[in-house]
C-alpha cells in the first residue's frame, strides 16, 4: 500500500503535465511561428516541452532545501535527457512507421550533428564543472551562459530570410493554429478533461493575447503539478513518510535521485514524447529529433542552473557529501557516454529506421536496469559505478 499513493499521485501528475503541456504547445508554436523547421524544434518546442522538469528541479531544491534536493534536480534532468535521447526518437519512428506512413525517416544531417555536437559538449562540460563537494551561484550562471549561447548559436544559424521573418509580424494563416477538434467539446467537457486550448482559445481563431494566456496558464498548471511529482518522488524514496489525514506509510528507502532518474523524468518528458510524435507524424522529422536533442540541452543548462542559480543566492553554496559527489559524477558521465552513443546511432546511415528505434529502446532498458540495480546495491551495478567515477577522477588528475 505504502508505493501505491505516491505511484497513483505520479500517474496524475503524467496526465496533467500532458495536458498542460499540450496547452503550453499550442501557445508556444503561435509566438515562435516564423522559425526555420529544426530551429523551432530545438528552441521553442524544446523549452516549451522542459517546463516540467525546470519546475521539478526548483521544487526538488526549495522543498528539500540540501544536497538531496540537488540531486533530485540532477536525477529528474539526466533521466529525462536519457530518456529524451533514446525513447522519444525511437518513438516517433515507431509510431509513423507502425500508421503507415514511412518505413523510415531521413533528419537534416546539419541539424544532428548540430544539436548532437553541442549537447555533447555541453554534457562534458557539466561533468567537469559540477565536481566538486560545494555549488555556488556562479555555477548555475554558468550553466545559463551556456544556454544563451547555444540559443545565439541556434539564430546565428537561420538564414536571412528566416531571421527578417522571425522579428515582423507573422505572414503564416493564423488557421494553421486552430484545432478543429475543441469545436466539437463543450466547456463542462474541456474542464473535466483539462483541455486548455478549448477553455482559453474556444471554436474561435488563436490570436496574440490569448496565445499569451493560454501559455501563462498552462504554466502554472505545470509548476502546480510539478509540486506534487515532487512530493510523490520523495514519499516513495523514503524509509517511512506521513500522508496528511492518512497517516505514516512504507517507502522504498532507496535515495531520491534513483527515484527521479526513473519516474519524476519520464513523467517530465511527457510533453516532449507527445510533441515530437505529433511531429513525426506531420512529416516535421527534423522538429521531431531536435526536439528531443534541445530539450536535453535546455534541461541541463536552464532547468538545473536557474534553480540552483536562485537557491544558491538566498541560502549560500550547497556542500555535497562525498557520497552524493560519487554518485553525481557516475550519473553525469553515464549521461555523457549515452548521448555519445545516441548520436553515433542517429548519425550512422542516411535514415533512422525500425532497427535503429528498437536499439535505442534497448539501451533505454538496460538503463532503468542499472538504475534498478543501484537502488538495490546490486553488486554488478555498484562495480559499474564505481569504474565510471574512477574514470572521471583519472582524467581530472591527469
Amino acid at each position: 500500500m505504502g508505493i501505491f499513493i505516491p505511484l497513483f499521485l505520479i500517474v496524475i501528475c503524467c496526465y496533467v503535465i500532458w495536458k498542460a503541456g499540450d496547452g503550453f504547445m499550442t501557445a508556444s508554436e503561435y509566438v515562435g511561428r516564423n522559425l526555420s523547421e529544426g530551429v523551432r524544434g530545438a528552441t521553442i518546442n524544446a523549452i516549451a516541452s522542459s517546463m516540467p522538469e525546470l519546475f521539478t528541479s526548483l521544487f526538488f531544491l526549495f522543498i528539500l532545501m540540501d544536497a538531496k534536493g540537488f540531486s533530485g534536480g540532477i536525477g529528474t534532468t539526466a533521466g529525462s535527457a536519457i530518456f529524451n535521447g533514446m525513447v522519444i526518437p525511437a518513438g516517433s519512428v515507431i509510431a509513423v512507421v507502425s500508421m503507415g506512413l514511412t518505413k523510415k525517416i531521413e533528419v537534416s544531417r546539419k541539424v544532428l550533428l548540430r544539436d548532437g555536437i553541442s549537447l555533447i559538449i555541453i554534457e562534458l562540460l557539466f561533468v567537469i564543472l559540477i565536481s566538486g563537494s560545494s555549488l555556488h551561484w556562479y555555477h548555475g550562471l554558468f550553466l545559463m551562459l551556456m544556454y544563451a549561447v547555444y540559443l545565439f548559436y541556434m539564430f546565428y544559424t537561420m538564414s536571412k530570410k528566416e531571421k527578417d521573418e522571425f522579428l515582423e509580424e507573422s505572414h503564416l494563416s493564423e488557421e494553421d493554429f486552430e484545432d478543429e477538434e475543441r469545436s466539437h467539446k463543450n466547456l463542462l467537457h474541456a474542464v473535466f478533461t483539462l483541455d486548455l486550448e478549448r477553455i482559453f482559445i474556444g471554436k474561435s481563431k488563436i490570436n496574440k493575447a490569448k496565445a499569451w494566456t493560454l501559455l501563462v496558464f498552462s504554466t502554472l498548471a505545470i509548476a502546480l503539478v510539478c509540486y506534487l511529482l515532487v512530493i510523490a518522488c520523495e514519499w516513495l524514496g523514503q524509509d517511512v513518510y506521513t500522508v496528511p489525514l492518512l497517516g505514516e506509510f512504507n517507502g522504498l528507502n532507496i535515495p531520491v535521485m534513483f527515484v527521479a532518474l526513473i519516474l519524476a523524468a519520464a513523467a517530465s518528458s511527457f510533453p516532449d514524447t507527445i510533441i515530437s510524435i505529433k511531429d513525426a507524424q506531420r512529416g516535421k522529422y527534423d522538429d521531431a529529433i531536435s526536439n528531443a536533442l534541445g530539450s536535453n540541452i535546455f534541461d541541463i543548462c536552464f532547468a538545473l542552473g536557474f534553480p540552483l542559480f536562485i537557491f544558491t543566492l538566498i541560502k549560500g553554496p550547497i556542500e555535497m557529501p562525498p557520497a552524493m559527489v560519487d554518485m553525481s559524477t557516475e550519473l553525469r558521465f553515464l549521461l555523457w557516454l549515452l548521448t555519445v552513443l545516441a548520436v553515433i546511432i542517429y548519425t550512422t546511415g542516411k535514415y533512422i529506421g525500425r532497427i535503429k528505434a528498437f536499439l535505442l529502446l534497448s539501451i533505454y532498458v538496460l538503463f532503468v536496469l542499472y538504475v534498478i540495480g543501484r537502488g538495490s546495491g546490486n553488486p554488478f551495478a555498484s562495480d559499474i559505478a564505481e569504474w565510471l567515477v574512477s574514470v572521471v577522477r583519472y582524467f581530472r588528475i591527469n
